[in-house]
């Protein structure tokens, strides 16, 4: 199962007094995922995920082809520690605790009570259900525990495992926004996603 949205960490580079310094993101533990903040020995793991054309076909940027290419995403995921404007997770399997995707809310406006979600999982664990685990604690922590009243997902319409995982979730295909991205001279097209707290089963 395809597991990306396009919703996810601007690679850039932060100031290295931020790395890190903010509290982690709550721990959230499922059936067969505990859902934690990022560290930097997950480095690796997260280049390797990045880096494999298949996971990220319906990205917003392309596959990584160096190292090098993670640094700023990397410390913005450890400096991104703000409830108040993103949340950053490292999903791992319980008992393993090893990076295998990363999920995010990101965009988060508590005055409007808004945020996006955005998920990635590495190819080998696709179909498994572990994605939707994931997320649905994510979404849950959102809503329960941030107080959002809306959550929403930009997903490529191309990427229908991921169509299907926001749908299972509960999210409503509310629009589609027309030659929105291109990403390595591909113009794609976003299937606007949204759920509403009221909605949340």
């Amino acid at each position: 199962m395809s597991a990306p949205t396009k919703a996810d960490l601007p690679i850039r580079p932060a100031p290295a007094a931020t790395r890190g310094t903010a509290p982690q993101p709550p721990l959230l533990t499922g059936e067969r995922v505990v859902i934690r903040g990022f560290r930097e020995d997950d480095l690796p793991a997260l280049y390797e995920l990045h880096s494999d054309p298949v996971a990220m076909r319906h990205w917003s940027f392309p596959p990584w082809t160096d190292i090098r290419q993670a640094a700023g995403y990397f410390a913005d995921a450890l400096a991104a520690r703000d409830p108040d404007r993103m949340l950053c997770w490292v999903i791992t399997l319980a008992g393993e605790d090893r990076l295998i995707g990363t999920t995010t809310l990101c965009s988060i406006d508590r005055a409007q009570g808004r945020a996006e979600l955005g998920y990635a999982l590495a190819v080998p664990y696709w179909g498994q259900g572990l994605a939707f685990e994931a997320t649905r604690l994510v979404v849950d922590h959102g809503f329960r525990k941030l107080g959002l009243r809306r959550i929403e997902a930009d997903i490529d319409p191309r990427n229908t495992g991921s169509c299907r995982l926001a749908e299972r979730l509960g999210f409503i295909r509310e629009g589609m926004l027309r030659e929105r991205w291109c990403v390595g001279g591909e113009i794609s097209d976003t299937a606007l996603y949204g759920l509403l707290a009221r909605d949340w089963r």
